[in-house]
């Protein structure tokens, strides 16, 4: 019995020395896989940074340019992690990896399938898309500023301030509404008039209300007016057509048209027109000859003089 004890602990002992001196023996490999991994980081941060910048410079675009920069950092670095576990005398791991990567692929495409297809979309939107940074869009139901493009998702700021971050795959599928991309939006509001009012002369009003606004824009290919929207029943509503810039949506477009319906309110008042409230009419049908009518009594006022 001692002599088994004696022959297990003798094994013991050397399987012991036998692992000291292997790790002894793959301490410069380690070492240099370690140093491999640092390089391999830094190299990949500085190369982000440096196609970062390029790529800014070239296209002025800061989406492309940083969603850019993140995949160039990502693959040296993974590439410098495979290098070290090689230098390390690990490349049974790292081939292991590779062969496990690859064995997997499918069961991880069904498990990480949206993962995988935000990514491929951030990857197409970086070379491909509807909008620049700090663009006004509207993307399904969100509506705000573009922040960011990232491997997975875009990052919109909406006006009463929350983060929205949509999947790239939907940014991909839903309809995108551009505010911004050529810098010009198109307000609409609609004013009455009364019926005995002239129309061509309320018209002719609002279209110098429109031209004496300086935020409001006119040229060639925005053309601002006034069109016959609506008999209602107590006016003719006239719908107003103008053109503002986009570039700061968020408050001076909002700002302008506040301005418009102001000052078209005011120049219709000054040159004569009446823009009545609705107007109710009581019919009476049948036999009917009078209509009830009672008047409220003031209580202040008794027998024709005050209290």
């Amino acid at each position: 019995m001692q002599n088994s004890v004696e022959a297990e602990t003798e094994t013991l002992s050397e399987s012991f020395k036998q692992f000291y001196n292997n790790f002894i023996d793959q301490l410069p490999g380690i070492g240099l896989g370690l140093l491999i991994i640092i390089l391999g980081v830094l190299v990949g941060i500085w190369l982000g940074r440096f196609f970062r910048r390029r790529i800014s410079a070239r296209t002025s675009d800061p989406l492309m340019s940083r969603f850019l920069g993140k995949a160039i950092r990502f693959i040296v670095i993974v590439t410098a992690i495979m290098l070290a576990l090689q230098a390390a005398g690990l490349g049974g791991i790292a081939t292991g990896i590779l062969t496990a990567a690859g064995a997997s692929a499918v069961v991880l495409g069904f498990a990480f399938k949206d993962i995988g297809e935000n990514f491929i979309a951030g990857i197409i939107l970086a070379f491909n898309r509807p909008f620049d940074v700090e663009d006004t869009v509207e993307i399904g139901d969100n509506f705000g500023k573009v922040k960011a493009l990232e491997f997975r998702y875009t990052k919109l700021k909406t006006f009463d301030g929350k983060d929205v971050y949509i999947p790239n795959s939907d940014v991909l599928t839903e309809p995108v509404t551009n505010y911004t991309e050529d810098g010009f939006y198109r307000w609409t509001f609609t004013i009455g008039i009364a019926y005995e009012d002239n129309i061509d002369g309320a018209k002719k009003t609002v279209m110098e209300a429109l031209r004496g606004e300086p935020m409001v824009i006119e040229d060639e290919d925005h053309q601002n007016f006034v069109i016959e929207d609506e008999l209602a029943t107590s006016t003719v509503n006239l719908k107003v057509f103008f053109w503002v810039d986009t570039k700061d949506f968020r408050m001076q477009a909002m700002i302008t048209k506040g301005n418009v319906v102001r000052v078209v309110k005011e120049a219709l008042e000054d040159n004569g027109y009446y823009m009545p409230a609705d107007i109710q009419e009581i019919k009476l049908y049948g036999g009917e000859k009078e209509f009830p009518v009672r008047l409220a009594t003031n209580p202040e006022v008794t027998n024709g003089s005050e209290k």
